[in-house]
């Protein structure tokens, strides 16, 4: 037995139920679909939010956020069903196939035309290419890089330096040098 109290009143009564009611209970708190919002009442205003909601649909699917697409393909198929369908054949279209993109978010093929389309860019040329990342077992296994050597000194050939300014010495050395 569970305890259940609907009421933050202290004095309700308190109901105990074994939980088999508790599937009708749930069924109040069902996830909402865009159908639930109130539609606009004149003609344009529908059309225009049909044409909204569509693009909201296809921004969805396109970044993988199915549970916006499956709102709005909710809420589109009320606008669609409160216009007259001579004037929604096109978004009808649209709709019909933005389902089948919804149905087919996780099938087979969906994940095979994804690694095709990866595949497609990685083969393309030009653009920016990442360096591969040395993993964790090289870095670890890696020695500490070797002391790198100075530059060679370059041969200035036979130039007059004058190193009493510079703090080297009397001028009269570097001359006769």
């Amino acid at each position: 037995m569970v305890r259940r109290s609907q009421s933050s009143n202290p004095r309700s009564t308190v109901v105990l139920t074994s939980g088999s009611d508790w599937g009708t209970r749930a069924a109040g708190q069902s996830r909402s679909s865009g159908a639930d919002l109130p539609l606009p009442r004149k003609q344009p205003a529908k059309l225009k939010a049909l044409r909204q909601t569509i693009g909201v649909i296809r921004t969805a699917l396109n970044a993988k956020r199915w549970h916006q697409a499956r709102f709005g393909l909710s809420r589109a198929q009320a606008l669609v069903n409160a216009l007259p369908a001579d004037l929604t054949t096109d978004e009808r279209a649209q709709l019909t196939a933005l389902r089948k993109k919804f149905a087919a978010r996780n099938t087979r093929a969906a994940a095979d035309a994804r690694k095709a389309k990866a595949a497609a860019l990685s083969k393309r040329s030009g653009g920016k290419r990442s360096a591969p990342k040395p993993s964790a077992k090289k870095s670890a296994t890696r020695k500490s890089p070797e002391k790198v050597s100075p530059a060679p000194v370059r041969e200035l050939g036979d130039r007059l330096v004058n190193r009493a300014a510079l703090g080297y010495g009397p001028e009269a050395q570097s001359r006769n040098q």
